[in-house]
């Protein structure tokens, strides 16, 4: 049977990655870290309170929900491909060559987009950090140092999974700690009647989504898709943690777990200290707004240091998945050979990394001089490319595992149910992103009287488009199915060259002409 084909684990492709670097802590950091808590919590949730005001803590917790079905899609896909591919993979394997070269696109897209956002950020508060507020304010320097940054963890990227772990460990260390010590602060403040005017004492209510506006709920939503986006990253480097078939998942799972109490904790505190009205009218940087006021001019420079870290955080966890789904993406033959380059010594993706630095710093530039309302918008319209992968990754389970829905109750509810609902949760918000981000009121920037949002998410889609009808031109093996196949198949055709021939009958030492993920083909940089 089909299904019992499909149960087995796939060994994916070798890619010369460092196998059984990472345990279930460091990939749940790298997870947690991808997300950037303070970064998201600084740049979101002033605009979430504007929306739907105290409601903002169970907006939080609602939106969380779908997150943690496709966290389930990503972790039962993974026992059966522990692939760094992740979406491009696996909607392959479901849905074709097309899909999911799209698929792919969708994960590099994000990144890159989201990297001018986040070099933006680090330039900026790292001169804040060092008291030269005069020059955070001027657009060149930030941009050089933004780019510097980009720089510096392309390098540690570069240099190994080994070094990136502990840079991430000790990064999220602070960022969490900062956070903990603003939010219980912050509670103490308000329960000692130290809040600011327009505050209230916390209250379960806060925890009810619902404000009686169906379209509250749902801008409010899309904006909650960008602040749990990342945790997936745990997942591309799968290939090289321990027991790569459960530990990336079951880090996916915990990863959302977390984050839902970190947001929900600290949207409370913020709320019960500032109240809605403080936190809508600084909604621009509500962590800087609120730094000295919680803990004081010397101490509120915690809250800098902390912004700081996670935007470092997030942009290395942004680097490594799009140097993988790259590399995945060149071994399968999706992408030109060369990005299947792996360095000798660190075991990493060489050009794929490079590639990445270097196409961030160069987009962070463009939107730079473009303006800073297009660089606002960019980091908005990220939200489309994600609701597109994370829905996409959903509906690839279900149909990869539609055989074996009816076998168990348990299979049913993590392979079927789970995943269908966050996919259509998510295909919701990629719907009514599109209705949000037409009009040109909705952005800083616009076009033709198009939203600046949307043009660059809708956009960035187009390009992917024209870029795979590129690739299909030059790269026919993969689009025609030969050297990514259904699981199934391949599965079967290792079988049968187990038992002396393969998938045509012919000996299994006979030449093939099409390596497919198999041949374990990867190139090292001391191989000419």
């Amino acid at each position: 049977m089909v299904a019992d084909v499909i149960a087995e684990p796939y060994a994916p492709a070798r890619k010369g990655l460092r196998s059984g670097s990472l345990g279930l802590i460091s990939s749940v950091v790298i997870a947690v870290s991808s997300t950037a808590p303070a970064y998201s919590m600084a740049a979101t949730l002033g605009l979430i309170v504007a929306i739907v005001g105290v409601h903002s803590p169970g907006t939080l917790v609602v939106s969380f929900l779908p997150m943690l079905c496709i966290a389930y899609a990503f972790r039962e896909l993974n026992k059966v491909d522990p692939d760094c591919g992740t979406t491009f993979t696996w909607t392959t394997r479901a849905f074709g060559p097309r899909t999911g070269w799209m698929g792919g696109w969708g994960i590099i897209a994000a990144d890159i987009i989201v990297m001018a956002s986040l070099s933006q950020i680090a330039g900026r508060y790292a001169l804040l950090l060092v008291g030269a507020d005069g020059l955070a304010t001027q657009t060149l320097w930030v941009t050089v140092i933004g780019v510097v940054f980009i720089g510096l963890l392309t390098w540690i990227c570069y240099r190994g999974i080994e070094v990136s772990a502990r840079l991430q460990q000790a990064l999220l260390a602070i960022e969490v700690i900062t956070l903990g010590v603003l939010a219980v602060t912050a509670f103490v403040k308000a329960g000692t009647g130290h809040a600011l005017p327009g505050a209230s004492g916390p209250s379960l209510h806060w925890l009810d989504p619902w404000t009686g506006s169906f379209s509250s709920l749902s801008n409010s939503f899309l904006l909650a898709v960008f602040i749990y986006w990342g945790w997936d990253c745990a997942l591309s480097v799968n290939e090289e943690t321990k027991d790569r078939a459960r530990t990336p998942g079951r880090s996916a799972v915990i990863s959302t777990v977390l984050l839902v109490a970190i947001f929900a904790v600290f949207s409370m505190a913020a709320l019960a200290f500032a109240g809605p009205a403080f936190l809508a009218r600084n909604s621009t940087d509500v962590l800087g707004a609120m730094s000295s006021l919680v803990l004081g001019s010397t101490a509120g420079k915690l809250l800098i240091l902390s912004v700081l870290t996670s935007a470092a955080a997030s942009a290395q966890t942004t680097i490594m998945p799009t140097a993988r789904a790259a590399l995945a993406m060149a071994v399968h033959r999706a992408l030109p050979v060369r990005f299947a380059r792996i360095h000798p010594r660190y075991l990493t993706p060489t050009v794929a990394t490079l590639v990445m630095g270097f196409v961030s710093a160069v987009c962070f530039g463009l939107l730079t001089l473009a303006s800073k309302n297009v660089l606002a918008d960019s980091a908005s319209s990220v939200g489309l490319l994600i609701a597109f992968y994370y829905g996409l990754t959903g509906f690839a389970c279900v149909w990869f595992f539609r055989r074996e829905l009816l076998a168990s109750p348990r299979a049913l509810l993590f392979k079927g149910i789970l995943p269908a609902a966050g996919g259509l949760a998510l295909l919701a918000a990629f719907v009514l992103s599109i209705k949000s981000y037409w009009p040109a009121s909705s952005s800083y920037s616009s076009f033709a009287g198009i939203g600046g949002i949307f043009l660059i998410g809708a956009g960035s889609l187009l390009i992917g488009v024209l870029l795979m009808l590129v690739a299909r031109w030059r790269l026919p093996a993969f689009f025609t199915g030969r050297t990514l196949p259904p699981l199934q198949q391949q599965a079967a055709d290792s079988d049968q060259q187990a038992a002396g021939s393969d998938a045509d009958g012919r000996p299994a030492g006979g030449r093939d002409p099409s390596p497919g993920p198999a041949t374990g083909m990867y190139i090292r940089e001391d191989a000419a």
